[in-house]
């Protein structure tokens, strides 16, 4: 897959404990985004936040139970996160969505040919 180097970053900010189907929110984002094949998810899990409802959230000893805020972030080109947006509208309830552009420097690895010298 080719990504172009002007992509898009979309960021979807939510709790740890939302839900799509019984499962969590998160893997239901990650998996369609993969079942379309866009270049890469990541889910990152933060140790403290809060959102629309004002409501803390952290992972403080005695809070470790809490609904800490995740971000998950897809990157691909514009067409493409724009043609998963009504996906993502489908199974998301409450929670902010960004979308901002990105500079790609470098996408993947190309493994050399087997008979190609090495570097050096």
């Amino acid at each position: 897959m080719i990504l172009p180097q002007q992509a898009m970053r979309l960021r979807i900010y939510l709790g740890e404990n939302d839900r799509c189907d019984g499962s969590p929110l998160y893997e239901a984002i990650v998996l369609k985004a993969r079942e379309l094949h866009l270049a890469g998810a990541t889910v990152f899990r933060g140790p403290m936040g809060f959102g629309h409802s004002s409501r803390l959230h952290t992972a403080k000893i005695m809070r470790l139970s809490e609904d800490l805020p995740l971000v998950v972030e897809v990157i691909d080109s514009r067409e493409k996160l724009e043609a998963f947006l009504p996906h993502l509208e489908k199974i998301m309830g409450s929670g902010l969505v960004t979308l901002d552009p990105v500079r790609v420097l470098r996408y993947g690895v190309d493994a050399p040919e087997p008979d190609a010298p090495g570097p050096g």
